[in-house]
């Protein structure tokens, strides 16, 4: 059972928070790329709890700025982009990238303030479609060469939306194999030729079964839970009979983040971005080991859920998910339509805005939310005895971590330890870019 005081310690990331002086040893996303369009590459951004505006300049260089002017305070979020920086609406002053002050026009001529004022800056790195930020003080982690951010930007397909909800139980969803089989219940099962871009609706790897049949006839899946050097790894073992066990690999990357199975070729690297303790928004990249992926299609299959600007679920607790009594009777378990997203939002957002868990009773299907939670603990310590918690990376030590490898597979009840590791070789040796990419634990 989980006290009030740890639940308030795992889940608050604000300023001056524990929980948010671990988050700030981290890279975060912070916008998509496609958030900073040509005709004004300007946006106001709010991530564990502080507000800031990210720009591009007309060199195309990123720039996270404090939203505040220094001067009085105004809005930056609204200022002009010209003459190398974001130039405050108030009284002129500009500032390029790095916070540097470039001018303070409205002071008198010969004036020198500008170059005793400096706005605070952070550094920011776009990979893949996502723009990231670097939130805390000193040296920023290396980034690990992980398959999301290793393959070409033809193979790889960046999104995001809005959760109403506290950043960990967000996150927790991910990390629970065994709701699968019930919260996205189909009871008919489509062609798996027309699943692209779908979540659960392929076969998976070495069989024609589908997903969904897989999910709906093997509701108890075996676990396990290992630790590795970038967080967690699950399997879900589903034996069908003596000769055959379906085999899903999972992950969990410290702090906030899992990376999935969505096809045979296609993986899901997925984070979960406090905006502030009731909110957050997840960033995933889709990332192809066979064909190219189609944009454009991914694209249009996910605004049919999500509206711009702020990339809010078009159903969502303001229509109650969609539910309808007589899909739930006959179509799906939810009886919210047949995307997993919608789902997954009801689950975590019925929870409270902060869920307490202090009224749970965890399972033994929970083992991985068990030990993550035990992770979070053991890294917020690290960090408030002055120590680098897991996952701050030197750049020796992220080229060494690959992967992660996510798989489903149909593979032997006995020897399927060495077949999900024959699974990501093959694919990866008939890939055009991640033939040299073959994690350790493979090579």
């Amino acid at each position: 059972m989980m006290s009030p005081e740890q639940n308030e310690l795992m889940t608050r990331v604000g300023p001056g928070t524990k929980c948010g002086a671990l988050m700030r040893h981290y890279w975060h996303p912070v916008a998509l790329a496609d958030e900073l369009p040509a005709e004004r590459p300007a946006k106001a951004v709010r991530v564990l709890g502080q507000d800031f505006v990210l720009f591009r300049d007309e060199r195309g260089r990123h720039g996270l700025l404090d939203r505040d002017c220094p001067h009085r305070g105004a809005d930056l979020a609204f200022g002009r982009l010209e003459h190398g920086g974001l130039r405050c609406l108030f009284h002129g002053w500009l500032f390029d990238v790095d916070g540097k002050c470039l001018e303070t026009p409205a002071e008198p001529e010969g004036s020198v303030l500008c170059q005793r004022v400096r706005q605070r800056s952070y550094p920011v790195v776009v990979k893949n479609g996502i723009v990231f930020a670097y939130l805390g003080e000193g040296e920023a982690p290396a980034f690990p060469d992980f398959d999301c951010f290793l393959a070409p930007g033809t193979h790889a397909f960046a999104f995001k939306g809005l959760i109403e909800c506290n950043w960990l139980q967000a996150l927790e969803v991910g990390i629970d194999p065994a709701h699968a089989s019930y919260l996205h219940r189909f009871y008919e099962d489509e062609d798996t030729g027309a699943a692209y871009g779908k979540q659960f609706r392929s076969a998976s790897a070495d069989s024609e079964i589908p997903m969904t049949r897989l999910l709906r006839e093997f509701p108890r899946p075996k676990l396990d839970v290992e630790a590795t050097d970038y967080g967690l790894r699950l399997f879900a073992l589903r034996k069908l009979n003596e000769q055959h066990t379906h085999v899903r690999v999972t992950n969990l990357v410290f702090p906030y983040a899992f990376v999935i199975p969505m096809s045979a070729e296609m993986t899901i690297t997925q984070w979960h971005v406090p905006i502030d303790d009731t909110s957050c928004y997840w960033y995933a990249i889709f990332t192809s080991f066979g064909k190219p992926v189609d944009h454009a299609a991914m694209r249009e299959q996910r605004l049919k859920l999500y509206q711009l600007p702020d990339y809010r679920p078009l159903i969502g607790r303001h229509n109650d998910y969609g539910y309808n009594v007589a899909e739930q009777k006959s179509q799906t378990f939810t009886g919210m339509g047949f995307d997993i997203n919608v789902h997954d939002q009801w689950a975590v957002e019925s929870q409270g805005r902060i869920q307490d868990r202090t009224r749970e009773h965890l399972g033994t299907t929970d083992k991985a939310i068990v030990a993550y939670r035990r992770m979070l603990l053991s890294a917020i310590g690290q960090v408030g005895n002055g120590e680098r918690p897991i996952m701050w990376l030197d750049q020796q030590r992220a080229a060494a971590i690959r992967g992660p490898v996510a798989i489903d597979g149909m593979g032997p009840t006995e020897g399927w330890e060495a077949y999900w590791k024959d699974v990501d070789v093959r694919r990866r040796q008939a890939s055009t870019w991640a033939a040299d990419t073959l994690p350790p634990l493979v090579a």
